[in-house]
């Protein structure tokens, strides 16, 4: 059997997955969309309580793919730091903070800010404190979609351009990716357009997105 599991973003549901989730489940794929309390739990919290007991209830004869969002992408890479997936299939990312987001290191003061996103959003700066900065390198099967369009024009201005008003293209890479795409959706929305559904679907299926990719 092959299963999706899906791990949302900051401030963020599992409702927001329900699209994706859906359109896996057509596919023919064991759906399970995680929800946890993102603005509540550091990324080390949230990864031994919710991702590691899912991944735990699964039959290691089974396969596992894993789809997530922006933190979510985070969230993955910690687990797999410290644990090995030998079932791990393959692996879509949409709009990852893998090199963190200047967001966080320009407005991590601010106590609205740290009210807001909790101790997780507070460990994605891009300084030496930065969590996603101390992570490997994916040694697994790698696709990542990067969005260029913002509907937080403030926010953008604090970023690299071109970026997708939390985080920039530059940013959602990582070494050892096999793929890596960008397309003009915003951060909030990604996981929920349609040309992003098809591509994730078929990169699961395909292990490529089958576009000029660049690398």
């Amino acid at each position: 059997m092959e299963h999706v599991v899906l791990l949302h973003g900051l401030a963020r549901t599992s409702r927001c997955m329900r699209k994706l989730a859906a359109s896996m489940t057509n596919a023919g794929y064991q759906v399970h969309n995680i929800g946890y309390h993102s603005t509540r739990l550091s990324i080390e919290q949230a990864t031994e309580q919710c991702l590691g007991k899912t991944l735990n209830a699964i039959s290691k004869a089974d396969t596992i793919h894993i789809v997530t969002h922006s933190l979510g992408a985070i969230v993955l890479r910690f687990y797999l730091s410290q644990n090995t997936m030998t079932n791990l299939g393959r692996v879509v990312m949409l709009a990852p903070p893998n090199q963190g987001s200047e967001v966080v290191d320009r407005l991590r003061h601010w106590w609205l800010f740290r009210w807001f996103n909790g101790p997780a959003g507070l460990q994605l700066g891009t300084d030496s404190a930065s969590l996603p900065r101390q992570l490997p390198m994916a040694d697994f099967e790698l696709g990542i979609i990067a969005g260029n369009k913002t509907i937080n024009l403030w926010l953008s201005t604090l970023l690299p351009s071109p970026n997708d008003g939390k985080v920039s293209v530059k940013s959602t890479r990582l070494e050892g990716m096999c793929e890596h795409i960008t397309l003009p959706v915003t951060h909030p929305f990604i996981m929920r357009n349609k040309e992003v559904i098809a591509l994730t679907l078929r990169f699961l299926q395909q292990g490529s997105f089958n576009a000029k990719h660049e690398l």
